[in-house]
């Protein structure tokens, strides 16, 4: 009897609980603000910047796992370019995902690190890559 009870006051506790409130629309509010721009940050890549990324990529480990046109082990430069707007902000993130590695970005292919490879030429070399859809 006492289960039945208890069974009864849960069933009625769940039926109240899901039983939908009215709203008031003055605690209803509803706003929208995307950040577009960030300001430093959007300027557009140097292409000194560009040329010298280039460089550096012809002479790493790059290309062991990336293709420019094609998905290889890891994505094609290109795909990464499409992805990703050409400003100073996503060029800093790509260069930290060089410095850094990671996965998860693009399915379950690993990115190894690079962590002997100074900031200054993670950047120019995600320079290289982000201009390749432009």
């Amino acid at each position: 009897m006492l289960r039945l009870c208890l069974l009864s006051f849960l069933v009625i506790l769940c039926v109240v609980a899901c039983e939908p409130g009215k709203e008031k629309k003055e605690n209803a509010k509803s706003t929208v603000d995307y950040l577009r721009v960030i300001p430093g940050q959007d300027e557009p890549i140097p292409a000194k910047a560009i040329q010298k990324g280039k460089v550096l990529i012809a002479y790493s480990d790059c290309y062991t796992c990336h293709k420019e046109e094609e998905r290889s082990f890891g994505p094609a430069f290109k795909d990464v370019a499409r992805r990703y707007p050409a400003n100073k902000l996503f060029q800093q993130m790509l260069a930290q995902k060089i410095i850094a590695g990671g996965k998860g970005s693009w399915g379950n292919a690993v990115m190894l690190a690079h962590p002997r490879l100074s900031v200054k030429d993670a950047e120019d070399m995600a320079a290289y890559i982000l201009s390749l859809d432009r």
